[in-house]
């Protein structure tokens, strides 16, 4: 399950695609004076070793979710994730309406169209290929030279306490498909705190178009920034705007 803090009603803190929870650490510090804040590694991430690529499915990442929620006996939690744990979030949210009693989606990963979604699971399918025959930092030069500089840092420092075998496996998800179009989103009625990323693969546009779409959907006025380079800068920029939020819902 990964490490817990604080006490109070529930958070669940999903750290992004690349990272592992130590990222949400500073974050979930901040909120543990009020919430009982769980920081898992998702599945195939951290010490969370799952080198099964058909285990490495939207459908499974929200069962965990669940997972976590049942062994807590906590019958609904507030949600917070960041990149690749944002859009578990949002997944939660539309399968499992009565157990989110709000969420938080930072950097928001890119909804792609039919050929970008072809080359994005190609890409994956390169890393994982990559992570299997040559290792993770190479693996990894893939993506992080286009990343923002926090999550390429963020990722960076994850890499000696991953394990190649699971983040090759967990590249999988590229033949998943999360959502066809921003429009499949119109039915989730959590209310929703959005912070815009600041890459081609977390575009900032899609941030205020999630905004528009989701019923209780409001855009954050913090946002990724190339200012941010650690969690702590993160958790500095992110958390008085989360902290209100879930004061408010």
């Amino acid at each position: 399950m990964g490490e817990v803090v604080g006490r109070g009603e529930l958070i669940i803190m999903l750290h992004g695609g690349g990272p592992d929870h130590y990222s949400m650490r500073p974050l979930a510090d901040r909120l543990a004076d009020r919430y009982r804040v769980v920081l898992p590694d998702i599945r195939g991430y951290g010490a969370s070793r799952c080198p099964d690529p058909a285990l490495h499915r939207w459908d499974q990442y929200v069962a965990d979710v669940i997972a976590i929620m049942h062994a807590l006996d906590a019958p609904s939690a507030h949600l917070v994730g960041a990149g690749l744990g944002g859009t578990i979030a949002l997944r939660t949210c539309l399968q499992h309406p009565r157990t989110a009693r709000s969420a938080v989606v930072i950097s928001a990963e890119a909804i792609e169209d039919d050929a970008d979604k072809a080359a994005d699971t190609e890409l994956m399918d390169r890393f994982a290929e990559r992570a299997r025959s040559c290792g993770l930092h190479a693996a990894w030069a893939l993506f992080v030279p286009h990343l923002q500089p926090l999550i390429a840092n963020l990722v960076t420092e994850a890499i000696p306490r991953a394990d190649a075998h699971s983040a090759a496996a967990a590249a999988a998800i590229g033949h998943d498909r999360a959502f066809a179009a921003v429009e499949d989103l119109r039915c989730i009625d959590t209310p929703t705190l959005i912070i815009a990323g600041d890459d081609t693969r977390h575009p900032t546009q899609l941030a205020h178009s999630l905004a528009e779409v989701l019923p209780r959907g409001v855009i954050a006025e913090a946002s990724m920034s190339y200012e941010l380079v650690d969690a702590e800068d993160m958790a500095n920029a992110f958390g008085p705007a989360i902290e209100k939020f879930l004061q408010q819902t």
